[in-house]
């Protein structure tokens, strides 16, 4: 029985985690939820009582999966039993590769398109209309009865169109995409209900992180599971509504009510109101913006910081660069700040790559962590893509447990391609890992050596099995691209196997990130900008109020210590116009500090 030392959780979080029935706890940023979690996850595995029970957990992102499979590993706890991903592995897993077969879609073999193929063929279609439409507009996703695009309301019927015949290249192909991993795991199991009795009956308990991200057709998928066990499979499920910034993409928050009414359970509410993260003048900063009034308190040993919360709304899009400078400068040297505790935001991407290369050059000293400087894509269903986390990672007894996962993920992914594997153990294939050794400085042409030589030990030639070969030539068709564009820019050292090697590395200089990108993470200082109405939230949300609410709260939630929010002046807004502070910003009354 998994057990844990007095201290380690306070009384919300132990009661959370020994709680026996169906949890829905709603969690306030900096409350230990990921901590609950783990726990709660570690004591449910050392009460199995069976080798064929199975919990599941469900998160947001890969690296929140990743983070709490280190931490139960960390404990001593055996994750043998335990399945954790996103969505959509989970439905490729447990519900598309097992069942395919009764899909019409599936049924002949299917293959999961890479993001950058996809946006190849998006791109293509796109060049043959004349219809103001991009790339940028074409986020689609489904609910469990329709197809919803999100974009400007002009524009959907023709991306709609565009969407209808992206899908029907797919299907020609015999590819699906992220989004129809979705439909068809719904269609699947709601029309063959003996696919859910069957996952019920292996499912002791389905946890969710992040709830208020989960889109309909996810609930309608746990919820067909939930309800398929009569009660026998428990749910815990976690998060914070005024967290819900994904409604453009169909994140919602769902009701304690409609999630009972969907699983047929009953739930036992719960709240995780004690912030240990941020000052309590920055926990009351952020309540400005807590939509559904849920209970917060700083309650952290640094409850009683001087936090300094700053509102810069004079500095002007020209001299932004050296406002943010001189932030980060006052940040380190007259704060005693880290660079690694610093995160500058913004809404968008496009604007913090160009960001990150400035800043790089006019502050050489530091080392900077952002979208500008990561060579290669984040595809987790690449299988080139996995394999470069081990070639990039040193071996080390800290990394062992992890890169041993990550080996046998290789192995499995191989097996699923095609090729012979049962001779190779995850062991063996680490050890010809770390016995590769290239004197090659460019990081894509040292990725190329070192796969060349991995499938050579492996005695396989991958130019046979479709699969990997086209993933093989989207890794590095995408890369090259990628680093091209940026080195463009001025950035050459994204080339540096160096570079590379930082992906999988923990983070190590100041990270610059999106609000939605950065949602998860924690720094003792966090500096904003483009807090314009219109990016805001962006100007075709339909409540901008309440996201823009939400938005200032996963901004402001992420700081320990100091907090810097900016609306720059003068930034361009078409051809004649220019940007206007987010409102719901500016209409707040707080006594600002000034450096």
């Amino acid at each position: 029985m998994f057990v844990w030392n007095s201290g380690d959780l306070n009384p919300e979080q132990e009661a959370a985690v020994v709680a026996p029935g169906n949890i829905f706890l709603t969690a306030c940023p900096g409350s230990g939820k990921t901590r609950t979690l783990t726990y709660k996850i570690a004591y449910e595995l050392s009460r199995l009582t069976s080798d064929k029970q199975r919990i599941v957990a469900i998160t947001y992102t890969n690296r929140a999966a990743d983070e709490i499979r280190d931490r139960i590993e960390s404990l001593g706890v055996d994750t043998q039993h335990l399945w954790i991903g996103t969505i959509h592995a989970f439905c490729l897993e447990w519900i598309l590769r097992p069942y395919a077969i009764y899909h019409p879609l599936l049924a002949h073999g299917f293959g999961v398109i890479s993001p950058h193929d996809g946006e190849t063929i998006l791109e293509e279609l796109l060049r043959d209309q004349n219809r103001g439409v991009t790339i940028y507009d074409c986020n689609y996703f489904y609910t469990s009865v329709a197809l919803q695009v999100s974009c400007d309301p002009h524009k959907r019927i023709h991306v709609a169109d565009v969407v209808a015949t992206y899908q029907a290249r797919l299907a020609e192909r015999r590819l699906i995409d992220f989004e129809l991993i979705l439909k068809c795991a719904c269609e699947l199991i709601t029309t063959q209900p003996s696919i859910a009795k069957i996952l019920s009956s292996i499912f002791s308990l389905i946890l969710v992180d992040e709830y208020q991200d989960t889109k309909e057709i996810q609930y309608v998928i746990i919820g067909t599971i939930l309800r398929a066990g009569y009660g026998e499979v428990r749910s815990f499920v976690v998060g914070d509504p005024n967290q819900a910034i994904y409604g453009s993409l169909g994140g919602y928050s769902i009701t304690p009510e409609d999630f009972a009414n969907l699983t047929g359970l009953t739930l036992d509410l719960r709240a995780l109101a004690g912030n240990y993260r941020s000052s309590a003048r920055i926990v009351t900063y952020f309540e400005n913006y807590n939509l559904h009034r849920t209970q917060i308190s700083a309650v952290g040993p640094g409850r009683d910081f001087s936090s300094l919360v700053t509102y810069d709304s004079l500095t002007t899009q020209a001299n932004l660069l050296d406002k943010i400078t001189q932030l980060v400068t006052h940040s380190i040297e007259d704060a005693g700040i880290r660079q690694h505790e610093i995160c500058i935001l913004a809404p968008q991407w496009m604007p913090l790559a160009s960001l990150t290369r400035r800043l790089i050059a006019a502050m050489p000293q530091y080392e900077f962590d952002g979208p500008g400087m990561v060579p290669f894509a984040r595809d987790p269903e690449n299988f080139w893509y996995k394999l470069a986390r081990i070639g990039l990672t040193q071996a080390s007894p800290r990394m062992y447990v992890k890169r041993l996962r990550w080996a046998n993920e290789v192995l499995r992914d191989l097996n699923l391609a095609g090729a012979p594997t049962s001779t190779i153990c995850a062991k063996a294939l680490l050890r010809a890992s770390n016995a590769f050794h290239s004197s090659q400085n460019d990081g894509l042409r040292y990725l190329s050596e070192y796969f060349d030589a991995i499938i050579a030990w492996l005695e396989i030639d991958y130019r046979l099995l479709q699969t990997l070969a086209e993933h093989h030539q989207a890794f590095f068709e995408s890369s090259q691209a990628r680093i091209d564009r940026i080195a463009q820019q001025g950035a050459e050292s994204i080339r540096d196997i160096e570079t590379f090697r930082k992906v999988f590395a923990e983070r190590s200089g100041i990270t610059i990130s999106t609000i939605h990108g950065v949602k998860g993470g924690e720094f003792d200082v966090v500096v904003a900008y483009g807090l314009l109405q219109g990016m805001v939230p962006h100007f075709n949300d339909p409540e901008q109020h309440e996201s823009a609410a939400k938005l200032l709260y996963v901004t402001c939630s992420r700081a320990r210590k100091h907090l810097h929010l900016i609306s720059e002046r003068e930034r361009p807004r078409g051809r004649y116009n220019t940007y206007a502070p987010t409102a719901a910003l500016a209409n707040i009354q707080f006594d600002y500090d000034e450096i």
